[in-house]
């Protein structure tokens, strides 16, 4: 089985949402617990990338088999995470085939579309699998062959990931994700994601 490693970015200050999004109530645990359990049942190794509040969240999230790393520049936006998580990958696990970027904001991906992601990866074809939702979104959860790797180690500020997968369009193969893509960035949206989430449980 190919070993690709599962980055859960984290960092974010959650400017908008007024308190840290990764620790807000969900269910009976909190944010980024939540998601760290739907990624553990991938089996492969996690890393989770954190920023702000990054004292009062490892503590929470200490008791989970999860390795993770600290973007002290977190705040110039999502680039800075994606490569310093990427010297992390490298240094670890220097045999990773690919990587799959998740996103602590996405609080209805399930287990079974991360899993489509990584089945419909084939290694060295310097192939992405990414995600498109039913209202035409496109990006993260995705994997990148390790091909990319270099690239997404120097990206940086608000950059992210999304970018090298537009500048590659013509070798992504997108999985469609319906509703389980939307994400939260109001308090708003949180109580409606999680009405949802408790609804169908």
């Amino acid at each position: 089985m190919d070993e690709i490693p599962v980055i859960l970015l984290a960092a974010g200050g959650s400017s908008r949402m007024g308190q840290a999004k990764q620790l807000l109530r969900w269910g009976e645990v909190t944010l980024i617990e939540h998601q760290l359990q739907i990624l553990q049942k991938l089996g492969h190794p996690i890393i989770v990338v954190l920023g702000a509040n990054a004292e009062k969240i490892i503590p929470v999230i200490d008791k989970y088999n999860a390795n993770f790393v600290i973007n002290s520049n977190w705040e110039s936006g999502m680039g800075s995470s994606v490569a310093t998580c990427m010297e992390k990958l490298q240094a670890d696990f220097p045999s990773s085939s690919a990587v799959l970027f998740t996103l602590v904001d996405q609080p209805l991906m399930s287990v079974a579309h991360l899993q489509k992601l990584i089945d419909s990866f084939s290694s060295g074809k310097a192939s992405i699998i990414a995600s498109r939702s039913d209202e035409g979104w496109e990006g993260v959860p995705a994997v990148f062959d390790h091909h990319y790797f270099d690239e997404l180690g120097k990206l940086n500020g608000r950059q992210g990931a999304k970018s090298i997968l537009m500048k590659y369009r013509d070798n992504v193969q997108f999985i469609e994700g319906g509703r389980i893509l939307r994400d939260m960035d109001s308090m708003e949206a949180y109580q409606e994601l999680l009405t949802e989430y408790l609804k169908n449980m």
